[in-house]
């Protein structure tokens, strides 16, 4: 690691001041939805490379765009029935009085990027009936939304497959001279998320203390682990059935134009942790947030670039913890169970 950093308290994105996570598990369904949510304004931006994204209101994010705040971000599973949960994050909000006002109208209109990851095929019960369960899960997640939030199979990771084992949440943060970088990860890669020499995580060498488990390679590699969907089975890697999402998040105050620079340099930290990356059959769909709660003090575009530094850091740090926190579901055997962690 070339910067001095240390984890926030908490070690989630929560830790970043003035954001909240709520989280929303279905396990019969083997899905869920995870949203994050401001407590006064946040600058947003965004960075999709996977070659199948699933997502609303990604354009209104790009530098050039009127729009400055945004007032949540949702990720959800459920492919294109997990959209959904934003627009009931976005009826919930407008209720609540969040969002942009035009003149005397009623209802204000609030701002609900969202993206989505394929969990259809991942043995849950899908047999939901003429209504998907996103509606009631974006609601649920909004109304759960805190500080503390479980990680694992929990949210939009609930059923979350990465390569050829479970995948799930994950979260980590990082505070630098002040300013404090979190990250949140939904980890259902094509790519695998392990080395195929030691068995442990891409992103191990990043771990802060025991966040992803012992550092001691395996004796041995169950095959498994290095897999991807693509070694075992070329029918499984259908367009749009996998995406790792993720949001990036600061403290530090900064311009949409700097958002975007955040999110493009945070992929990096996927790339650190998934191998392959960013694939045909990906949606991978990065969000970097700020709060303004901090002002930078510096050259601006240095501190720009060593907050995306650390932020593909932190990252990296979050898909390890995802795949630490992973529980064994649906038809995939998670990290832990299969190498007696």
């Amino acid at each position: 690691m070339t910067l001095n950093i240390q984890t926030g308290r908490r070690n989630l994105i929560t830790d970043v001041t003035g954001l909240r996570v709520g989280n929303a598990t279905d396990r019969g369904i083997l899905t869920g939805v995870t949203v994050v949510i401001p407590e006064n304004k946040m600058v947003a931006a965004a960075d999709a490379r996977g070659g199948a994204p699933g997502t609303r209101e990604i354009a209104v994010l790009e530098p050039e765009c009127l729009v400055e705040d945004v007032h949540a971000l949702v990720l959800a599973g459920g492919s294109v029935f997990g959209l959904d949960a934003a627009s009931a994050v976005t009826d919930e909000l407008a209720q609540r009085g969040t969002g942009f006002r035009f003149g005397p109208q009623h209802w204000p209109c609030p701002i609900v990027p969202s993206a989505i990851l394929f969990d259809l095929m991942n043995g849950g019960d899908k047999d939901w009936g003429g209504v998907p369960p996103y509606r009631r899960l974006g609601l649920e997640a909004l109304r759960a939304a805190g500080k503390d939030f479980e990680l694992g199979l929990a949210g939009a990771g609930a059923g979350a497959i990465a390569g050829s084992v479970k995948g799930g949440l994950g979260s980590a943060s990082a505070v630098w001279q002040g300013a404090t970088v979190g990250a949140l990860v939904a980890v259902n890669s094509v790519g695998s998320c392990f080395n195929h020499v030691t068995g442990l995580p891409w992103s191990i060498d990043y771990a802060v203390e025991a966040e992803m488990g012992p550092k001691e390679p395996l004796k041995t590699v169950p095959p498994q682990l290095p897999e991807s969907k693509l070694d075992r089975m070329a029918g499984a890697a259908m367009p749009g059935a996998n995406t790792t999402l993720a949001i990036v998040a600061t403290d530090a105050r900064l311009t949409k134009s700097e958002a975007k620079r955040i999110a493009i340099m945070a992929a990096d930290g996927l790339a650190i942790a998934i191998r392959p990356l960013h694939t045909p059959f990906d949606g991978d769909t990065i969000f970097a947030a700020a709060t303004g709660c901090f002002e930078l003090d510096g050259p601006r575009a240095l501190m720009v670039a060593k907050l995306g530094e650390i932020a593909a850091i932190t990252l990296a740090r979050a898909v390890g913890r995802a795949l630490w926190e992973a529980q064994s579901a649906g038809n995939r055997r998670c990290w832990r169970e299969l190498v007696n962690r």
